[in-house]
Order: C-alpha cells, then sequence, then structure tokens
C-alpha cells in the first residue's frame, strides 16, 4: 500500500514537471537582445511615447510571447503590437502586463501557504542541514511552521524556494498571447506610452558688464524612472501642453535616487511644429539609463539685447477705505526682458522652463543675480523675468486724503482719495521706476504732478525718474465709482 502511494506520487510528480515544462517551452521570451531599435518621444506632464522594434521568432499557431524590459510604469491598454514590415498572419489575442517583480519580499510572499526549504548552519561544526517549512505569514518579517512547532526569524539561515512563482518577473514583462500563420521570423514593433519619463527645460542667460546684452543658453533635463533603460534610443521632445484623460487606476511612484549624466554642450536638437505643438528631435541616438538624470543641450544665442526695469506695483483695495500710511519701504521688483527675435540672434520656440541669469562682478566671477520660469514661449515674444528686489531703490505710499461723495446703496459707492508715493535711490546712477496702481471700477484721475498713462480698464502707469543719491514723489487724487 505504501509502495502504491510512492508510484503514485512520484507519477504525480512527473507529471507536474512535464506540464511545467511544456507550460515553459510555450512561453517565448524576447529580451533587449532582440531589440533592433527603439524610438522615445516625451511629452512634457510625466508622459512619453516608446517605440519598440524587435525581431522574434514565433511558431506557427497560438503561442506565448514575454516582451521584457518594458517600461514600470507602461499603460497597458495603450500597447499595440503590429507588424513593422508589411507581414500578415500575426494577432494578438490576450495581453497582460506582469509588473509585480521580484524581490525576496514579494517571493516570499508568493509562498504564503506553501513549503520551502529552511538551510541551517551549526554554530560551531559548519554542518548545513535542510528542513522543510510551511510559509504562514510575511507581514512584517517571516512565520514559518517546521515540524511541529512555529519560528519566527531567520538566524543564521537561509531560505530555498523550488521555483518563481507564476506573474513574478525579475524585470517589466507584457506577457501576449499571439497567433500565427506560420513558423518564421517577425519583425514587430510595440508602441506603448508610459509614466516615469520626463522633461524640463533649463536657460543659463549671463548679462553684460552694463547688462544691455545677455547670452542664452538652454539644456533639456531628462528623467528616466520608469523601470527600465532606452539604449540607443531615438529621441524626441513635445513641447506645449499635450491634454490627458486621467486614468481611473492607482498610479504607481517610484521614489529612487538619480544619477546625472550630461551631453556635450554643441547644440543638437533641432525643431519642428506637431499640431500646434513643437517637436526637438535630437540629432543622434542616445541611452536614456534607468534612474538616471540627463541633460542635452538645446539652444545657444549670444548678444541678445536686454533691458532692465524696476516696478512698484500697488493694489486695488487701497480705494475703498480709509487706511493713511500703506506701509514704509515698499520693495521694488527687479525685472528683466529681451526679445525672442531672430534680429536678437534668438526666434526660437522656447519651452516653459526656469530661466537662471549670472553676471560677473569686478573680479570678473560669475555671481549668481535671480530666476523666473517662463511659460512656453513662441518666436517673436517678449520674455520678461522677475529677477528680485532692489536693495538701493526703495518707496513710501500714504493716503493722504479719503472721501465718500455718495453712495448709501449697494452699487452706487463713489470715493475721492489722494495719495503720496516717494521713491528713494540709494544707487550712483539715477533710476527709472515703473509705477503701477491697479484701479476698481470706473475710475478717474483728477490731478496729479506726473503725468499717467491709462494702461488697461483697470490700472494707470506713471514713469518716474529717480535722482542718484536722491527722491522723487508722485502725488495724485483719483476717484473712483463702483
Amino acid at each position: 500500500m505504501i509502495n502504491r502511494h510512492v508510484k503514485a506520487t512520484v507519477l504525480m510528480t512527473l507529471l507536474l514537471s512535464v506540464s511545467s515544462s511544456m507550460a515553459a517551452s510555450q512561453e517565448k521570451v524576447s529580451t533587449l537582445a532582440d531589440q533592433k531599435e527603439v524610438a522615445v518621444t516625451i511629452y512634457n506632464e510625466n508622459l512619453a511615447l516608446v517605440k519598440d522594434w524587435r525581431t522574434i521568432v514565433l511558431p506557427a499557431g497560438e503561442s506565448i510571447l514575454a516582451f521584457r524590459e518594458v517600461s514600470g510604469m507602461i499603460r497597458p491598454e495603450t500597447a499595440l503590437l503590429q507588424s513593422s514590415s508589411g507581414q500578415n498572419g500575426l494577432v494578438v489575442i490576450e495581453q497582460n502586463f506582469d509588473f509585480d517583480l521580484l524581490t525576496p519580499e514579494k517571493l516570499l510572499e508568493k509562498y504564503v501557504g506553501r513549503t520551502i526549504g529552511v538551510v541551517k548552519t551549526h554554530p560551531t561544526t559548519g554542518e548545513e542541514t535542510v528542513e522543510d517549512a510551511i510559509v504562514l505569514s510575511s507581514n512584517n518579517g517571516i512565520v514559518l511552521r517546521v515540524g511541529d512547532r512555529i519560528e519566527t526569524g531567520l538566524s543564521g539561515g537561509r531560505l530555498i524556494f523550488p521555483d518563481v512563482p507564476q506573474n513574478l518577473r525579475d524585470k517589466p514583462t507584457l506577457v501576449m498571447q499571439l497567433a500565427s500563420e506560420k513558423a518564421a521570423p517577425h519583425d514587430i514593433e510595440l508602441s506603448y506610452l508610459t509614466g516615469g519619463l520626463s522633461w524640463k527645460a533649463d536657460y543659463v542667460a549671463e548679462l553684460n558688464n552694463d547688462e544691455s546684452r545677455l547670452n542664452l543658453l538652454g539644456w533639456v533635463t531628462l528623467t528616466n524612472t520608469s523601470g527600465t533603460s532606452y539604449k540607443n534610443a531615438k529621441l524626441q521632445l513635445v513641447a506645449g501642453d499635450v491634454n490627458q484623460v486621467q486614468p481611473v487606476f492607482e498610479k504607481r511612484f517610484r521614489e529612487q535616487a538619480v544619477d546625472v549624466a550630461y551631453e556635450a554642450a554643441a547644440p543638437r536638437m533641432t525643431q519642428e511644429s506637431l499640431l500646434d505643438y513643437h517637436l526637438y528631435s535630437l540629432d543622434r541616438p542616445t541611452n536614456i539609463m534607468e534612474n538616471q538624470t540627463k541633460q542635452v543641450s538645446l539652444l545657444q544665442a549670444d548678444k541678445i539685447s536686454s533691458s532692465k526695469e524696476y516696478l512698484l506695483k500697488g493694489q486695488d483695495y487701497y480705494y475703498r477705505n480709509i487706511y493713511g500710511d500703506l506701509g514704509s519701504k515698499i520693495k521694488v521688483a527687479i525685472y528683466l526682458s529681451f526679445e525672442n527675435t531672430k534680429q536678437e540672434n534668438l526666434g526660437l520656440p522656447l519651452p516653459k522652463g526656469i530661466v537662471r541669469v549670472y553676471k560677473k562682478d569686478s573680479s570678473g566671477a560669475v555671481q549668481f543675480v535671480g530666476e523666473d520660469r517662463i511659460d512656453h514661449t513662441p518666436e517673436n515674444e517678449t520674455v520678461r523675468l522677475m529677477l528680485g528686489y532692489a536693495f538701493d531703490i526703495t518707496a513710501d505710499r500714504k493716503q493722504t486724503d479719503f472721501k465718500k461723495l455718495a453712495g448709501f446703496g449697494e452699487y452706487n459707492y463713489v470715493f475721492e482719495s489722494s495719495y503720496r508715493i516717494e521713491l528713494k535711490n540709494g544707487k550712483d546712477e539715477e533710476a527709472l521706476v515703473r509705477v503701477v496702481e491697479p484701479m476698481p471700477g470706473d475710475w478717474q484721475i483728477i490731478s496729479e504732478n506726473h503725468t499717467h498713462k491709462r494702461i488697461s480698464s483697470s490700472a494707470a502707469e506713471w514713469h518716474i525718474t529717480v535722482p542718484a543719491k536722491g527722491s522723487s514723489e508722485l502725488l495724485y487724487r483719483v476717484k473712483v465709482r463702483f
């Protein structure tokens, strides 16, 4: 009876082994060794299009293809497998994305309720023994049933697993059930959208001594946290805000450190229009390695005319109530602007990003003087950067008079008020300050000591020259109807 039971067990084991080997033999594995070419198009909002070309030999009839080393953040519903050489007779029946990657924790989790081997080493003799154990739990540690006892922890021991469970892969893998008319090599293209790949533009501007011109260098900064590398990839970047429907499934975020790689400083990117966006193409293949930040030169332009402006901007609430002293030593902002035109050696669509501005000091050392973020800027537009606040130019604003002329209802108020703005300049040269006062409702300047300009329906503007080591005043009275 015992012999019959042993024979049955051995036979069952052999059948399971044969079945397992047959299943394994039916799965065709494609690795990067099959890859002929890869192209990556990266968009602004954590989105990329990957096109992966491979040559794979498939049997006739149905088969399972494990397409390894796809992005770990692939959007599987966007995957499209097709012949890249016009071959027919290849049909995708089903596909599954296996993103449960092989780790010691995951492997242990998959073996809960199953038998593994526990290897223990004798502390004095060094002799190793193996015991069978059932994994009871893997949460916050391991709990095992070894014979008639329960053990936790593995002091001085290690675990042996008979195999890797199904759907647990060491690399992100797209598994597809295919049907092929005949056994033959197939040139196939797998395209899909993925997260984990992003890019941004960064600019470095260096001002000359009198701040009348600047040199501009643009960098593209790529970040890859998608879970795979793209070697010798054709790289393209799309600048523009592409609409995306938010997926309903939970996003998987990867928080990992990244390395930084720098490409040559010579401009190597060309641009063209794409729908209402702009497409930038790198003129040579590049490696986009996993967990890496790479910088590629985007543009370089020299001797661009620039202008500096001092701006004091008020608030529209001043005109509704009595405020008196509205604050002392108000900061005056510093703005730098230049024209994105071919006449200024530029005239390129500038992707959104941060512009960092530098200037040399008297000893010739380059110093950082401010930065600002720009939006996508087409050709022939003005780039305007807020660099900070002036140290030597300050302002004092006071409300010198306030009257309610009419109005006791909700919408028919009329107020009249007057203001004094004193601008002070501690620099060795005179400064021109642009004063912009937002004004609510229907407004009218009644009196002023400098001529204003109505720059919009809700703002007045004055240009005040402040002498070196001196001060200037702006006085005006305004009537406002709500």
